[in-house]
């Protein structure tokens, strides 16, 4: 409220209350607050109910507007019969065929705004920590719930206000009267609900976020890597012979993991800064990679006990982020059937491919087995070729590929 940065401080030790605007529920709805009346904020006009932003001379103070620049009729086309154009409805008298609700005004329903106030106060009282919304709601939805609230009750009080960025599709806002949405629904058909979060997250929350294919593939293709990485350093921890040496963590490992740390709770605590983390992340599965798979890393002092310190680290970032799986095995399995979904395969169609392919290596015909490779890789498999065999894995699909560039 202050438009300043300010140490967050709950009004109860321990505890935050949080309200956020989100969808409009067009359900059973509260009448709202008669004494927004009793008190000369409000008047009445013909069974309709308006506040007076002239008797509310704090109005404008979250979003900066002066009471003169406030444009009338945002939503709806002006009623001339206000006595500011800026005065906004509490109550709506019924017009024909509209759901309505019985009021000492007459049958009608409850304006826009007041639903949030109504909601907030019933669960959260009138003084609670943290309200929340996108960036359109600042005005005029958040700017109405303050008059409308205080006007109510002296003691409403909301310090810190959380606006999010809008999620856009070709630098367009995603909307449903612009027809260019996607529902969550039908996102997750084809990738994993963890990768839509973690492409979400990837963009701090005030920023806009524009939302593509090749932004989501890259956060599954991320996703995937995480996983994979932490399943590898589980099953090295699990078969470790408990009768081995316990060995100190080597100074680099433990720096590595502090660091990480660090990172991960001073960009939190700078206004929730998710991005960085996520960049941050990159280090600790690096170092863990190197101990798994390199001829140097699997000859490192303290090798598992590394491995079981990075793993635990992590684990414990996405698990506060909201990112981590009931078992990485699960969620790899699911990743996969998702990119099989999203290429229009099934793994026993991939599998034979993959035996097309060893032939065509064994006979040295290099061209099919590299079309082949091609192929899977231009729907998103990649294969993995190992002294074990072949294996695959979901990848970003090879036309994509060019498009993408990694985030540092």
């Amino acid at each position: 409220m202050s438009k300043e940065k300010e140490l967050f401080k709950p009004k109860v030790e321990g505890k935050v209350g949080m309200y956020v605007c989100g969808v409009t529920a067009y359900d059973l709805s509260h009448i709202g607050h008669a004494r927004i009346l009793d008190n000369g904020r409000a008047y009445r006009i013909e069974g309709d109910v308006y506040f007076s932003v002239d008797e509310f001379p704090q109005y404008g103070r979250l979003s900066g507007r002066k009471l003169e620049d406030n444009r009338a009729g945002e939503r709806v086309a002006v009623d001339s019969r206000k006595k500011n154009p800026a005065d906004f409805a509490l109550w709506k008298s019924a017009k024909e065929g509209e759901p309505f609700w019985e009021s000492p005004w007459g049958a009608g329903r409850p304006g826009w705004h007041i639903e949030c106030s109504a909601m907030s106060a019933a669960y959260l009282g009138y003084s609670f920590d943290i309200h929340g919304g996108g960036m359109d709601l600042i005005f005029p939805h958040h700017e109405n719930e303050i008059a409308q609230s205080c006007a109510a009750c002296d003691k409403s009080n909301i310090s810190y206000w959380i606006h999010n960025g809008f999620v856009t599709i070709d630098s367009q806002k995603m909307s449903k009267s612009l027809g260019n949405f996607f529902t969550i629904r039908q996102v997750i058909e084809l990738y994993h609900p963890l990768a839509l979060r973690l492409f979400l997250i990837g963009t701090h929350y005030r920023s806009p976020i524009n939302y593509s294919d090749i932004q989501l593939e890259s956060a599954s293709d991320r996703a995937y890597y995480i996983y994979q990485t932490l399943q590898d350093c589980e099953e090295a921890v699990g078969q470790q012979n408990e009768s081995s040496e316990k060995e100190n963590i080597p100074s680099e490992i433990l720096d590595c993991i502090n660091t990480f740390n660090d990172v991960f709770i001073t960009s939190m605590s700078e206004d929730l800064h998710s991005p960085v983390v996520l960049s941050a992340i990159s280090d600790p599965l690096k170092t863990a990679n190197d101990l798994l798979h390199t001829r140097k890393g699997k000859k490192q002092r303290a090798r598992i006990q590394s491995l079981a310190a990075i793993e635990k680290a992590i684990r414990n970032v996405l698990d506060i982020l909201g990112l981590m799986p009931a078992s990485y095995h699960e969620v790899l399995q699911q990743m996969r059937e998702k990119a099989l979904k999203r290429a229009k395969l099934t793994e026993d169609q991939v599998v034979e491919q993959i035996n097309e392919r060893n032939t065509a290596r064994i006979n040295k015909e290099y061209e099919r087995s590299d079309a082949i490779r091609k192929d899977l890789a231009t729907l998103g498999i990649a294969l993995m070729d190992s002294p074990d065999g072949t294996t695959w894995r979901p990848a970003i699909p090879l036309a994509m590929q060019e498009q993408y560039s990694p985030q540092s």
